[in-house]
């Protein structure tokens, strides 16, 4: 939707708290990413952990699926409104708001649930709280840079889903030198970055305020092209990773019979290159085009998943498979959001992001699941990889057609 009635924030006092510097701004905002992704995967790590011990009684496949799935769920549904409501009110808001609420459902799990599969599950929900800071940060780093800078800038925002590298290398540790030490750990720091952020950061002076209804901004960003084709492709990218980052460890540990500590590892080495390669897809993007970046990296991913359905040795070219799809999902989740920086009207930013963040948060939240359930009817993860090579061949089918139409012509007005 055209933003006529959406007003520019250029006033002398906002312009006075805007002094501080885009780099200080996008360092902040990676760190508030990070530190809140780190919460939403405090489940995962515990999954394997929790199967092998026994400690909260005999836990099939399918309950821990659905115990590390359930943060992602509302973590990706709540990127909705707080997209929207980050379009509003601002990244200053937001940002501190978003981390002290995430510290409530943490504390719950510490001194409360952890002992309880059903009190984790509702604690679970919760915490997916924590996961609805990536809208939070788009239209905050967006606003702060030009156009042909959004891509290399939004990819280093989003490399600050390596949250989930600190989880996966430090909650199984903590948590056996006590069960509440790494939620109180966490919670602690979401606390400090809560008052360091609301000092630090400033909303770009810039910044366009819209003044709609929120509904009504909701349904106008609905219908925009780039909207359901960057859902799409951010389904699969960024729910690819999601759902490797909170799944591997129980698919290692059950497929190749590896510890808890060392599946947690090689996951947490999964999440590093998919991070890295995260802001190199944005960069790439910015000098190439998002199209062929999209490209690469889904038929990175078609290949990748059918080596993996073939269960390949782990160390050889099991890694080889999984170490491709993770730069590979990487980098396309910063392509996908250099795309939707390119098309999209700067006020409509953080609408557009909050329905694609929700549809990639979505895209994690299936896999898991499935791939429990499979796993209980066959013994085998195959049918699970196998979908995801045909998911990712339609992605790529998908863009070098419509999206690649969408590209070209640098949509941004609804239909």
């Amino acid at each position: 939707m055209s933003s006529t009635q959406d007003v520019p924030v250029t006033t002398r006092t906002e312009t006075r708290r805007a002094s501080g510097s885009p780099a200080v701004m996008l360092a902040m905002a990676t760190i508030g990413f990070a530190v809140n992704f780190w919460a939403w995967a405090l489940i995962s790590p515990l999954g394997p952990l929790f199967l092998k011990n026994g400690h909260l009684g005999d836990l099939s496949q399918g309950k821990v699926a659905l115990m590390v799935a359930l943060p992602v769920l509302v973590g990706s549904l709540g990127r909705i409104p707080v997209g929207a409501l980050t379009d509003r009110y601002g990244g200053r808001v937001m940002f501190p708001l978003v981390s002290a609420v995430t510290i409530v459902p943490i504390l719950f799990l510490g001194f409360v649930a952890i002992d309880s599969y059903a009190l984790i599950l509702v604690g679970g929900l919760f915490l997916g709280i924590g996961g609805t800071a990536f809208a939070v940060g788009v239209p905050f780093v967006n606003a702060w840079f030009p156009p042909e800078r959004r891509g290399l800038a939004v990819g280093v925002f989003g490399a600050g889903m390596g949250g989930t590298v600190i989880s996966a290398l430090t909650t199984v540790k903590l948590f056996g030198h006590g069960q509440r030490l790494p939620f109180v750990i966490t919670a602690v720091v979401l606390a400090v970055y809560a008052v360091v952020s609301r000092l630090v950061l400033r909303d770009a002076p810039d910044r366009t305020v819209p003044t709609t209804p929120l509904l009504e901004r909701m349904k106008a960003t609905a219908r925009l092209p780039v909207t359901w084709q960057a859902c799409l492709l951010y389904a699969v990218a960024f729910g690819g990773y999601v759902a490797f980052s909170v799944f591997l460890p129980t698919y290692l540990k059950t497929a190749y019979e590896l510890s808890p500590a060392d599946a947690s590892n090689r996951m947490a080495g999964f999440v590093v290159v998919a991070v890295l390669l995260r802001p190199l897809g944005g960069w790439l993007s910015d000098r190439l085009g998002p199209i062929r970046v999209l490209a690469v990296a889904y038929a990175v991913v078609v290949a990748g998943s059918a080596l993996a359905a073939n269960h390949p040795p782990v160390n050889t070219l099991g890694a080889v498979a999984f170490l491709s799809m993770a730069a590979a999902l990487g980098a396309g989740s910063g392509a996908t959001f250099a795309l939707v920086a390119q098309v999209t009207e700067p006020s409509q930013v953080g609408g557009v992001t909050g329905l694609v963040g929700a549809a990639g948060g979505l895209g994690g939240f299936v896999p898991p699941l499935l791939m429990g359930y499979v796993y209980g009817q066959t013994d085998s993860y195959a049918i699970g990889l196998w979908a995801l090579a045909v998911t990712a061949a339609l992605m790529l089918v998908l863009t070098l057609t419509i999206v690649s139409r969408t590209a070209e012509a640098g949509e941004g007005t609804t239909v």
